[in-house]
């Protein structure tokens, strides 16, 4: 099981928990809008925004963070994690931030500590890319977008 180390930034609340998994099955930790004591965001329809978590990762190498949607927020707000999912890369030690859009017609509010996303650490493989000059042929071919049909 890898270890995930984070260092906690000037803006986290100590009173909030680290990302945690809510139960013993669970793929993703939840994580948690560190906006300040008392303070919120409100998002306009339409509008996207970068929501501060306070923290930032080691991730050893070989893995990712995958920031995923709590499917909660999605189904009972307007509010989705737009770039899903993200991508928290192993060298990387910026703050965590999740980019949250309002996708109804009403504004939504994310208030300091809401749960946010969840966070899902998983294998990385890097590839090796090359150009030829044919593909192998598949029954499927080029066919996309629908093209296996509606059922």
């Amino acid at each position: 099981m890898p270890t995930i180390k984070i260092k906690k930034l000037e803006n986290y609340d100590n009173e909030l928990p680290l990302p945690k998994y809510e139960t013993a099955q669970a793929a993703g930790a939840d994580v948690r809008a560190s906006l300040g004591p008392g303070e919120s965001m409100a998002i306009a329809p339409g509008q996207r925004v970068l929501v501060p978590t306070g923290m930032a990762f080691e991730i050893e190498p070989g893995y990712e963070v995958q920031v995923r949607p709590r499917s909660g927020l999605s189904f009972k707000t307007s509010l989705m994690v737009v770039n899903s999912p993200g991508t928290i890369d192993a060298d990387y030690r910026g703050e965590v931030k999740v980019i949250i859009g309002n996708m109804g017609t009403k504004e939504e509010v994310i208030n300091h500590g809401d749960r946010i996303a969840q966070l899902v650490v998983a294998p990385v493989h890097q590839a090796t890319f090359e150009t030829v000059e044919a593909l192998g042929e598949t029954e499927r071919g080029a066919g996309g977008f629908g093209s296996t049909g509606k059922n």
